[in-house]
């Protein structure tokens, strides 16, 4: 018998679906071995660098009405005054209005968000 040959009964052969000689190669073992390793490490970098999973995206609103499925607010033009800042980075305690929160999560972030100024056109 050769180093790469594997003898099995007959009742074996049949019973796992081999051809009548009983010999099974070590080389197929080891390239279906292979081809399963090539295709997991390939599904692995697969999910790691292409997929677009929604799930491991980090979130904007961390604190503010998260008991709401969509935050949403709407002012009157009549009533904003002169000039009306809001917030953008969603970090405000005085959320809708902007406190300047932003400063400091541009700092530890490294982000350029700003507010958002609505202000009445000069005459």
């Amino acid at each position: 018998m050769r180093a790469a040959e594997l003898r099995v009964s007959s009742a074996e052969c049949g019973a796992m679906g081999l051809g009548q000689n009983g010999a099974v190669r070590v080389e197929w073992i080891a390239a279906v071995s292979l081809a399963a390793g090539a295709a997991a490490v390939g599904y692995l970098a697969y999910k790691k660098f292409l997929s677009k999973d929604k799930c491991c995206k980090a979130m904007v609103n961390l604190h503010i009405q998260k008991d709401n499925p969509k935050v949403v607010h709407a002012f009157d033009m009549e009533d904003l005054g002169d000039k009306a800042v809001y917030c953008r980075c969603w970090r405000s305690k005085k959320f809708p209005l902007c406190d300047g929160s932003h400063t400091q999560h541009n700092d530890e972030t490294g982000d350029n968000v700003g507010p958002l100024i609505i202000k009445r056109k000069e005459a």
